[in-house]
Formats: structure tokens, sequence, C-alpha cells
């Protein structure tokens, strides 16, 4: 069976960043995906699953409603490894084009206070698995150690 494209990346010199992952093309339209990579693979602890949940609430709930993006949101959600987030948006994109989209989200996240959008029994399946403290840690460590100091190293997968 041949090996998917997301296998063929090399994790162990793969850092946090924003890469696009694939292109996809849906009738006239094209789907790009994107590997949203907030910790290095196989280096530092993955992400436990209640403070990716709630990542997950937050982001899908920033993105929706987003101005410019909201209704070119396919997919947001994380990555089985627990080492990031996939986000999939109609068009063609390159990973620069949603830098400022993910700064806006991730600021969104890490200063978030209230009740999570979704935790509750009967909008979400596991609603209490959700850690929103870890979560905030997560998104301002990021934001601030990934997505303000983006280099091209950053933005484009490791040969």
């Amino acid at each position: 069976m041949k090996k998917i494209a997301s296998f063929t990346v090399n994790h162990l010199t793969l850092k946090p960043g924003v890469y696009v992952s694939r292109k996809d093309p849906i009738g006239a339209e094209t789907v790009t995906t994107f590997d949203i990579r907030m910790t290095r693979p196989n280096f530092e602890p993955v992400m436990n699953t209640a403070e990716m949940h709630t990542l997950e609430h937050l982001g899908a709930t920033f993105l929706r409603n987003h101005e410019t993006f909201g209704d070119k949101v396919v997919y947001f959600g994380p990555m089985g490894c627990r080492t990031g987030f996939y986000l999939l948006l109609a068009g063609d994109y390159a990973s620069r084009d949603i830098v400022d989209l993910l700064k806006e989200m991730f600021a969104f996240m890490k200063d978030f206070e209230g009740d999570v959008p979704g935790a509750a029994a009967r909008d979400c399946g596991n609603y209490l698995d959700m850690n929103l403290p870890m979560a905030k840690f997560l998104a301002k460590r990021f934001y601030e150690g990934t997505l303000c100091a983006l280099s091209d190293e950053s933005l484009m997968y490791p040969e």
C-alpha cells in the first residue's frame, strides 16, 4: 500500500510551525490542508486530550465566526498524534496567507475567559474532558514562541 503524504514528512526534523500539508482539487475548487504543528514531534510531550479538546472547541468557534474566513472553513480538528491541528480551507493558499488569521485565533484562545463554547452535555459527546487553563497556556506558548517569531523554516516542511 502506498504511504500517504503526511507520513512522508520527516517528523524527526519537524518543528512547530504552519505548513501546507496538501492541496486537493474538489470540482472547480481547491481545498488547502494546513498542518498547525504546536509541539515538536518525538522530542517534547504531546498535548493531553482535555486541552486539545478545549482548543478544538475554541478554535472551531472562532474560525466559523470569522468575518473573512468563516465561510471558507471546511474543518478544524486535532491530529491523532496530539502534536497539533489540521485546518482545511476552501481555496488555494500558502502558509503565509493564514498567519494573521492564526495570530487572531491563538490570541482569542490564549485570552479566552468564560464558558468554553459547546462544553455542555447537550452540545458535546465528551463535554467533561476540557481543560481551559492548560489550553490557554498552550495557545499562549504557540502564539508567542512560534506565530510571533515565524521564519521560512516554520512555514515550509523540512526536506
